[in-house]
């Protein structure tokens, strides 16, 4: 299945979604932060597409937005494709789906420590790195400054 034919038949059972980099070795997709779950459900369960392993989930400081970028494979196929998701940079919300890749759950709680993205309906958004007490901010968002830093 080429990329193209993956981004037909993704465009056939989701709509509202941007594609790129068709020629690519990945399918680059970007959604609305509102449908992510039912878009992930989507690519996991339709047995022609079969997305069911997801590598990783990383937050992202865009500048004006936050966001958080899902890669996924097909272990069926050995295709892999790219989601991006954005939010506003205040009260940055968006779904957990954690219950549908057990793997996101501890990487969503990184994104929530790391650059304050609130995954809603996540168990646990502890935190993992960062002592408990931790009112510093977001330290890799773009605009976090330390005094203690030492390089700039």
């Amino acid at each position: 299945m080429t990329n193209t034919e993956i981004k037909n038949k993704i465009e056939k059972i989701f709509e509202g979604l941007v594609f790129s980099g068709e020629e690519s070795d990945f399918l680059r997709i970007e959604a609305n932060k509102d449908k992510i779950r039912d878009l992930m459900q989507k690519l996991k369960d339709d047995g022609e597409l079969s997305f069911d392993y997801l590598f990783s989930l990383t937050g992202v400081d865009f500048g004006e937005e936050l966001g958080v970028i899902y890669h996924l494979e097909s272990v069926k196929t050995r295709k892999l494709i790219q989601i991006t998701v954005k939010t506003e940079r205040e009260n940055a919300e968006i779904d957990t789906i954690h219950d549908i890749f057990p793997a996101a759950y501890f990487n969503e709680i990184e994104a929530h420590e790391f650059f304050g993205i609130k995954f809603k309906n996540h168990p646990d958004l502890k935190h993992l790195f960062l002592p408990e007490d931790w009112d510093k901010g977001y330290p890799m968002r773009k605009d976090y400054t330390d005094i203690n830093m030492l390089i700039r």
